[in-house]
């Protein structure tokens, strides 16, 4: 039985992360999806957790948001999901 991305707590805390850095940076999901080398609406659906991402997009997207990788998988209290 397959499990929908809303329902996977990881995808979320990564959406909330990838949202939070942007617009901590003033970018515009189009000036992020260019500068990470992905589509506008990639990353709209990536912000609203609707897509999965890889390993090779959660570099190119850290890539683009000056971050460690690392960083946009670690929860806001760095515990578990509540």
């Amino acid at each position: 039985m397959s499990v929908k991305s809303q329902k996977i707590p990881l995808i979320e805390v990564f959406a909330r992360n990838v949202r939070r850095r942007r617009l901590a940076l003033g970018l515009s999901q189009e000036i992020l999806a260019e500068a990470a080398g992905v589509h506008r609406t990639y990353v709209g659906m990536l912000e609203r957790a609707e897509k999965n991402v890889t390993i090779y997009n959660i570099e190119r997207i850290a890539i683009a948001l000056d971050v460690p990788p690392s960083s946009l998988l670690l929860w806001d209290d760095g515990g578990l999901p509540q």
